[in-house]
């Protein structure tokens, strides 16, 4: 899909989704020769769950670190954003009480109901459980700092360079994840995101590899190169950490 037709789809503006390439909020799986951004179907995922959170009053800033987080799960962010709506939609219910409570005559000036105490507590607790999980961390330190001065250039080539090695697993699946061929690509895996995020250990490592089978997002995104590459990658690395 061409960016003015997510545009269009969405209601998002084409500068918005510019600008959230920009600041590798939602970066397109493609740009053609000639510039198109060309979004596939995880990218409008993504979109959608950060919609979501921009429904919510997130900041950007915010959004992007929830999001960019190794141990970010698709299906529990659905759940906190769910929970948060139905605070936001009680709120409103309350206030078109109040309303109507008005307009019969009544004088009660009660302002609680223009509280978003609630839901500003759980905004803050789930945006918290996510940093406490990595953003406290070295790794979480390292990865901002490698990053921070990255062009759009620079995540063009790191996500081309990444889509190689899964790439190459894919082209393996029909090896066992012991063998020696597989094993090197999960240390070059390894390597790869040490070189540009973040150091990562054999702990982070396993903890990723669980990831791209439990997390649908995940295994969808890394089975576009081919049905099955996520479940190898990730039988791949857990022998590799252990």
């Amino acid at each position: 899909m061409k960016i003015h037709e997510v545009a269009e789809l969405s209601g998002v503006t084409v500068r918005t989704l510019q600008y959230y390439d920009q600041i590798g909020l939602l970066i397109p799986s493609e740009v053609t020769e000639v510039g198109y951004r060309i979004y596939h179907e995880e990218d409008l995922d993504r979109l959608q769950q950060i919609l979501f959170f921009r429904e919510l009053e997130f900041p950007l800033r915010e959004i992007k670190d929830i999001m960019n987080n190794p141990s970010y799960d698709r299906l529990e962010a659905l759940r906190n954003q769910k929970a948060m709506l139905l605070e936001k939609r009680s709120r409103m219910d309350r206030l078109i009480r109040l309303v109507e409570e008005r307009l019969g005559g009544q004088q009660d000036m009660s302002f609680e109901e223009f509280s978003m105490e609630s839901i500003e507590n759980h905004k803050k607790q789930y945006a918290e459980e996510v940093r406490n999980r990595w953003g406290d961390s070295d790794a979480y330190a390292e990865y901002e700092k490698k990053t921070k001065g990255y062009s759009k250039e620079d995540w063009n080539s790191i996500s081309q360079a990444g889509d190689s090695i899964m790439g190459e697993f894919a082209k393996h699946r029909d090896l066992s994840p012991e063998d020696e061929t597989v094993q090197e690509l999960v240390a070059r895996w390894q390597n790869f995101i040490t070189t540009h995020y973040y150091e990562c250990t054999k702990d982070i490592l396993a903890g990723l590899g669980n990831m791209y089978v439990s997390d649908e997002r995940f295994r969808e995104n890394i089975d576009k190169h081919g049905e099955g590459t996520a479940e190898l990658m990730s039988k791949a690395i857990e022998i590799y950490c252990a």
